[in-house]
């Protein structure tokens, strides 16, 4: 199957749905006083769904496959963060239940579109030339 536009890719619609999520967590009272922890899981959050996009947009499986990898590691930098909130009584131990699994998840989904595509590159397939 061939996919034209990001915003038909499922894993970028879901990195969005970590935005959402990251932002709301963030806007919360104590969360939100911290300025540089609110602003760098922001960041990463953003991050994700960024590089999925610069990487679909560059028309190269391979440069697609390598900002695949930046974005699963800036999901790794939010998971990190969302600990780190936690331990400092930042969110609720369900919010963090719920988030790092949202962000496991991701980071499930980008490791096997990249798994998908490094295959489908061995077999001379390409999603993007």
């Amino acid at each position: 199957m061939r996919i034209n536009k990001f915003e038909d890719l499922k894993v970028w619609r879901d990195s969005l749905k970590i935005v959402k999520i990251i932002y709301d967590l963030t806007a919360l009272p104590k969360f939100s006083k911290d300025f540089t922890l609110r602003d760098q899981i922001r960041r990463a959050a953003i991050s994700i769904s960024s590089n999925i996009v610069e990487g679909f947009e560059k028309n190269n499986n391979n440069e697609f496959i390598r900002f695949l990898k930046i974005a699963k590691g800036s999901v790794g930098e939010a998971r990190s963060q969302i600990h780190i909130a936690s331990a400092v009584a930042y969110i609720s131990d369900e919010d963090f239940k719920k988030v790092n699994q949202e962000l496991e998840e991701l980071a499930n989904q980008i490791g096997s579109f990249i798994s998908y595509l490094e295959k489908s590159r061995k077999q001379g397939k390409f999603i993007r030339k």
